[in-house]
């Protein structure tokens, strides 16, 4: 059996860890059709949470229901390339027989409309109506889902979110998914051109439990014929964090380490890949998410790596010096930037796992 694990941006996990029933009303929003509150969904968590991994689970779940897929990212020009996949689509199922199935269609490669042809230069709405209709009449319908909203043009999405309440209320078949951080989520969605997105049926991922985990482990390589004691599973586990990306990392780097040799799994085996992952992690995810980050924002978190848990923002401005709507402007930023999360009144944590042990210097001999 080949490694399972996948600790790669958006792919499929061999387990949704801890994810049992959350897509349960998209689901049964899939059965009922248009105006079902579980086709309006937003996920939001923190980076690594698994946000991009729940878009796809509910694009595989909506594509074996029968339903059209059309999956974008929300960087520039995504509603006009939501809108060539919609031609496509459309110009597909025109000359097909009625009850054909449809399948996904990612779009990230595509033409924008402004580059088709002048009498393929339509009106986004009218396009997406008739492709509806098309889809309604073989009973089945269209999911869209866009990664990244936080990055989102305010311009474009207010469109879309116009253009499918149009659709919802026309009693059209619609689902749109969303996946984005969440401080920059919710100042969106407080925007008035969002107003509509606010009756989302918004899920906030968290870490899933260390008993999860470990269960998840113990059964994925009990099922190969691995030998993972209970001991060795649960520390495995506890080096997760209950953290999707981590998971998969000490899954990914675990797994190498009962290839190599016929004589099972030990302690230091377990060690070895716990640190591995926290190496891949510090490089993929951290320094990743700190690239953007100025001398300033660094000085903010390097504040709050003093503290062993959630630390005051008032704390905050007496290491750094800055005056308290500086510490405003900063806790700000670094929650748009989605590095850190409230963790109370005046209080703020690391949102990314690792961050403060990141930040914190090693001893030196």
């Amino acid at each position: 059996m080949e490694n399972p694990f996948r600790p790669t941006a958006g792919a499929t996990p061999p387990d949704l860890v801890g994810r049992g029933g959350v897509l349960d009303e998209f689901a049964y929003g899939l059965r009922i059709g248009s105006g079902a509150p579980g086709l309006l969904t937003i996920f939001t968590g923190a980076r690594g949470i698994g946000k991009t991994v729940m878009l796809g689970a509910a694009e595989d779940l909506a594509i074996a229901s029968g339903w059209a897929v059309i999956s974008e990212t929300a960087t520039g020009g995504f509603l006009s390339r939501i809108g060539e996949a919609m031609r496509r689509l459309t110009n597909e199922l025109g000359d097909g027989p009625t009850g054909r199935r449809v399948t996904a269609l990612s779009v990230a490669g595509f033409a924008v409309t402004t580059q088709l042809a002048p009498e393929e230069q339509v009106d986004w709405r009218v396009r997406g109506s008739e492709l509806l209709r098309l889809l309604a009449q073989r009973g089945t319908g269209l999911v869209i889902t866009v990664d990244e909203i936080h990055a989102a043009d305010r311009t474009e999405l207010s469109q879309l979110a116009a253009d499918v309440q149009h659709f919802i209320r026309e009693g059209l078949p619609i689902g749109l998914i969303f996946a984005g951080l969440p401080a920059a989520v919710s100042d969106l969605l407080n925007e008035g051109v969002a107003t509509f997105l606010r009756r989302a049926d918004r899920i906030d991922l968290h870490a899933a439990s260390i008993a999860e985990v470990e269960r998840s482990f113990a059964e994925t390589f009990e099922s190969a014929g691995k030998t993972l004691g209970s001991d060795l599973a649960r520390t495995a586990a506890e080096a997760t964090g209950g953290y999707p990306f981590l998971i998969q990392l000490v899954g990914y780097y675990l797994w190498q380490e009962a290839e190599r040799g016929p004589g099972g799994l030990d302690s230091a085996a377990v060690d070895r890949a716990a640190a591995a992952a926290w190496r891949r992690n510090e490089r993929v995810v951290i320094e990743a998410a700190l690239a953007t980050t100025s001398g300033r924002d660094r000085d903010f978190l390097q504040a709050m790596a003093e503290d062993s848990g959630p630390s005051s923002t008032a704390d905050i401005g007496k290491r750094t010096g800055m005056r308290p709507n500086a510490v405003g402007n900063y806790r700000t930023r670094l929650l748009d930037a989605g590095l850190i999360e409230p963790a109370g009144h005046g209080l703020v944590d690391f949102a990314i796992p690792g961050l403060r042990e990141y930040l914190t210097p090693r001893p030196t001999y």
